[in-house]
């Protein structure tokens, strides 16, 4: 019995030793780790509130560059944001800073990593960051994007004899714009255009300074123009009585909106080379074409300023929808400041060309051949009435 108690004793006592050895080996190890700091991961002098500081207060190419605006509009649209209570400043993040984040992802396509890194924030807080200000994109657009005054014929149709009295009732021009889309593959074919790319078909209508005054934004790729004006049209977008748009080729020529006629020279180009008329409809499709030329240069600057628009994003679907509204309503902005624009013909690339997506340019004719007999008899009109005050 003794050798058996004793066996027992020193079984214990050689494992009480090895569980010694054990806690002098984990505890070390495990207060280590507790004690053990994580390497900063924003570790640069130039914070977000600093970076801004120095770029809105820096040389004015600064502010152009990186977030497509004068500096004095950025303020300017700061202010508005604040006194119209559309973002909060927050502890960690004034409006100043939110806006130009925005305006960097705007202008660079910038990934998650890359306005991490470049605001010193964390991805939680960009990411909040972002959506927050997507989410006050339909406030924008609603406040920045008016549909014209329909009671006055704009100054630039009323001075000009090519135009008026003919197009006196012309209240702006409409035409459809791709921009690219990213979307899962199983939900991608709507979205395939004709040049075999996913994109969104957009449809936008602009006054005669070039600024945008309704847009519809999310239609798949694969829908025509035509389709998406009937739909905008479905959804409230209406033209007051006696009142029209200009629209190309791709749309029905109805009294609400003036196609040019078929089968004509219609393009600026064509009439360049050839500066007389050979009759009455190439001579309304002429001054037709000059006056719906501005839907087509407000998209040219508009895509020079905000190159993402040629490019796929980072950003879920719903947030992809909204960039094209967003860019219009900064688009308006900055326009109605007067902000310069010869600058962007002289602008090195922030997004890689390389990496522009190829798109359609538009419907080259309405899908549907049924045209409009009320609106076959304005144009000829229109076009009878030009003619006779041409050749007198």
């Amino acid at each position: 019995m003794d050798s058996w108690e004793e066996e027992v004793r020193r079984f214990m006592l050689e494992e009480e030793e090895e569980d010694d050895e054990l806690f002098f080996v984990l505890v070390p190890a495990l207060q280590l780790g507790m004690y053990d700091e994580k390497e900063p991961e924003h570790t640069s002098i130039l914070t977000g509130p600093k970076y801004v500081k120095e770029v809105l207060e820096g040389h004015e190419r600064w502010c152009k560059v990186d977030f497509r605006m004068e500096s004095e509009i950025f303020r300017a649209i700061v202010h508005l944001l604040r006194v119209e209570n559309l973002l909060r400043d927050t502890r960690g993040v004034m409006i100043e800073e939110q806006f130009a984040m925005f305006m960097f992802m705007l202008s660079h396509n910038a990934s998650t990593e890359r306005l991490k890194k470049r605001f010193q924030h964390s991805g939680e807080t960009r990411h909040r960051k972002i959506t927050e200000f997507f989410d006050i994109i339909p406030a924008l657009t609603h406040k920045f994007l008016k549909l014209p005054d329909v009671y006055q014929t704009h100054v630039k149709i009323a001075s000009d004899p090519r135009y008026m009295p003919f197009f006196q009732n012309c209240i702006g021009a409409i035409d459809g714009t791709h921009i690219p889309i990213t979307i899962a593959e199983e939900k991608a074919p709507p979205y395939r255009n004709r040049k075999g790319t996913l994109s969104q078909n957009v449809m936008c209508t602009c006054d005669f300074d070039l600024k945008f005054t309704f847009i519809s934004c999310g239609w798949e790729g694969s829908a025509s123009d035509a389709g998406v004006l009937r739909s905008a049209r479905n959804k409230g977008f209406n033209v007051p009585v006696g009142k029209f748009y200009l629209v190309d080729a791709g749309y029905a020529n109805t009294p609400s909106f003036i196609a040019p006629y078929r089968g004509v020279r219609y393009h600026l180009s064509e009439f360049r080379r050839h500066r007389s008329y050979a009759n009455y409809k190439e001579l309304f499709n002429h001054r037709h074409a000059q006056l719906r030329n501005h839907i087509e240069r407000a998209f040219g600057v508009l895509k020079k300023r905000f190159p993402i628009l040629k490019v796929g994003t980072f950003h879920p679907i719903e947030n992809q929808i909204k960039i094209p509204a967003a860019v219009a309503a900064f688009h308006n902005i900055i326009r109605g400041y007067n902000g310069d624009e010869g600058w962007l013909d002289h602008q090195p690339n922030n997004i890689d060309p390389s990496d522009y997506v190829e798109l359609p340019e538009g419907d080259d004719e309405y899908p549907n051949e049924v045209e409009s007999i009320d609106g076959n008899t304005l144009r000829d009109q229109i076009a009878h009435q030009m003619w006779a005050a041409y050749n007198n």
